[in-house]
């Protein structure tokens, strides 16, 4: 695909009523970049989801998909697809079933590539039962299957990893990396960390309509405040005390160290991390464990999204 950007927004605002639902939003997202994003609910996520897929117009800027501007029409755009708030399914209809009249509607999708979708979303053993009896993960997973069938350059998903179990999830994100290898642009929202942190490239943070972040992951880590880490070791006491001797390491739980359990929690920045990780080998302490209680993803965005609401 020779288009520069799957999606490009500048200055996108949109309103409902006194409502500001965007305000003044930029979004860069390339062919093949997996690009996560969240906020707080009512921060304005569905609303954008909901243009990228031409469920809504902007009311200002500009928005472009695939290389075309968007229009004021409320169409979805050619080689877009994707679900917000969840797929809509036939209840009565086998998932099969679903696929086949969803491509009837879609026209351009494919009904031979029904079994091969199925097959790619771990569908297969359960592809002529009634989606009525369907879990919550696998109704997402039949709404990505049905997206499938048009072969899209965009993928527009909200909060696909829904309800999924470990299988679930396995399947879904190896879906969504395979179509980014393959050069779509992906656009996910979601409040599970874990799954952004593991397949996005980039990801734009939203607060009260706004942009607050907008790049990978790892630059919001590394920008974030200090850490809690969970630290197993092989001699709490002694750990506890080459802590408290470390600069820039605080211990703020120490509960199972003096009860003799092998486990304290340290907060500190990375960089005092490191030196306490050194100390501890020089003085023949095992570091058994050394993991964020909250991931840094995570707790980066719960400050960004703070100093947000509070200075509003």
């Amino acid at each position: 695909m020779d288009t520069l950007h799957a999606v490009r927004a500048r200055g996108v605002s949109k309103c409902f009523g006194d409502v500001v639902a965007l305000d003044g939003v930029d979004l860069d997202v390339a062919p093949g970049q997996i690009h996560g994003l969240v906020g707080p609910n009512g921060a304005g996520k569905t609303t954008l989801l909901g243009l990228l897929l031409g469920l809504a117009v902007a009311d200002g800027g500009h928005l472009e998909i695939l290389g075309t501007p968007v229009g004021r029409a409320l169409a979805a755009p050619d080689g877009v697809a994707g679900f917000v708030d969840g797929p809509g399914l036939y209840p009565s209809l086998t998932a099969r079933q679903n696929l086949a009249a969803l491509a009837a509607l879609r026209g351009g999708a494919r009904t031979a590539g029904i079994d091969d979708v199925l097959d790619q979303v771990g569908l297969t053993d359960v592809a002529d039962d009634r989606t009525r009896g369907f879990s919550l993960g696998m109704r997402q997973r039949l709404g990505l299957a049905a997206a499938l069938l048009t072969r899209p350059r965009l993928l527009v998903l909200d909060e696909p990893a829904n309800g999924l179990d470990p299988a679930g999830k396995r399947h879904v994100h190896g879906v969504l990396t395979r179509l980014a290898a393959d050069g779509t642009g992906v656009v996910l929202s979601s409040h599970r960390m874990d799954d952004l942190e593991a397949l996005c490239s980039e990801v734009t943070i939203l607060a009260t309509g706004r942009v607050v972040f907008s790049g990978p992951p790892g630059k919001l880590a590394t920008e974030s405040r200090e850490l809690d880490y969970r630290l197993v070791t092989s001699d709490p006491p002694a750990a506890r005390q080459v802590a408290a001797d470390t600069a820039g390491i605080r211990v703020v739980d120490d509960a199972g160290a003096r009860h003799g359990v092998d486990r304290l929690v340290v907060r500190a920045l990375v960089p005092a991390l490191d030196e306490l990780v050194v100390r501890l080998v020089q003085a023949r302490i095992a570091v058994r464990e050394l993991t964020p209680v909250m991931s840094p993803l995570e707790a980066a965005f719960l400050a960004l999204t703070e100093q947000q609401e509070t200075g509003r």
